[in-house]
């Protein structure tokens, strides 16, 4: 059978790189760490991969915006290769500071075609708490949504860690279209009261913690192919991670793996589709 290989970026200040490595590995991939310089002198070519991912942390220590300089980086200096990545029908996913590189890259939300622009037409910013979030949300996904990651979710519990993790945009028209779209694949959500919810009303702190347009907790391309989030679903690989594990109110996935966590979903979903590809 064949193996994905994945690029799992490092450096320039990303600290979830060996983690989001771990959990491809444990659904199938081949995971290499890969120095963004890396791709940028030539040293290695993204074309030999399979599958693309951006994970959290601080990179270029959040000057100028969380994502702003690794974002401008990627969007100058891999503008050919990513085209031809996203053209070739291969995944690529932002997780927490990479979902605000994707965005800053221009990859998400994207245009209206296929074929990425990198026109920026969002934005994270600060949380409407006006500090940094450490905390464990509740997130449901979007059933009519075409991103490949996010296939067979319905809800899942997920840590956040961020400080900017508000998604706007500039107008409610493109927010509106984004819906329309079914390109807002993940949202926050009260566990204890989800029926009949107005998601143009923002939900309460701290069930939204950073106060997204429409409880945004996570978006897709036209594709499909390309995905972000600002929650941590490599950080609920395992059952025992929850904090409620001990208690025996932990949330199950249903998963033969009696040990599983509601995360490691998404990165199986993604090896699966480059597995039926090849």
């Amino acid at each position: 059978m064949y193996i994905p290989k994945v690029a799992v970026l490092f450096g320039f200040g990303i600290n979830c790189d060996h983690e989001t490595a771990a959990v491809f590995e444990m659904v199938g991939g081949n995971s290499t760490r890969v120095h963004l310089n890396s791709f940028i002198s030539g040293a290695d070519d993204l074309a030999n991969y399979d599958i693309l991912a951006v994970p959290g942390g601080f990179s270029f220590g959040d000057h100028l915006g969380s994502g702003r300089l690794m974002g401008n980086r990627m969007r100058y200096s891999l503008r050919d290769e990513l085209t031809k990545f996203i053209q070739a029908d291969k995944p690529i996913i932002g997780i927490c500071n990479g979902f605000q590189v994707l965005v800053k890259t221009g990859l998400l939300p994207g245009p209206d075609g296929n074929e990425p622009d990198f026109v920026q037409r969002a934005s994270l910013t600060l949380n409407d708490s006006g500090r940094y979030e450490d905390r464990w949300v509740t997130l449901e996904f979007n059933q009519d949504s075409n991103c490949i990651w996010t296939k067979g979710i319905t809800t899942i519990d997920c840590p956040v860690r961020h400080g900017e993790g508000k998604y706007v945009m500039p107008d409610r028209e493109s927010l509106a279209q984004l819906s329309a779209n079914n390109q807002i694949t993940v949202r926050y959500i009260d566990p204890n009261n989800n029926d009949n919810v107005d998601n143009d009303k923002v939900l309460p702190f701290p069930i939204s913690p950073n106060g997204s347009m429409m409880n945004i907790a996570g978006i897709c391309d036209k594709t499909g192919l390309v995905f972000g989030l600002m929650p941590h679903p490599e950080a609920i690989y395992a059952q025992w991670l929850h904090p409620d594990f001990t208690r025996g109110t932990a949330p199950q996935t249903g998963s033969e793996i009696d040990w599983e966590g509601q995360g490691l979903q998404i990165f199986r979903n993604a090896v699966e589709y480059v597995i039926s590809k090849n």
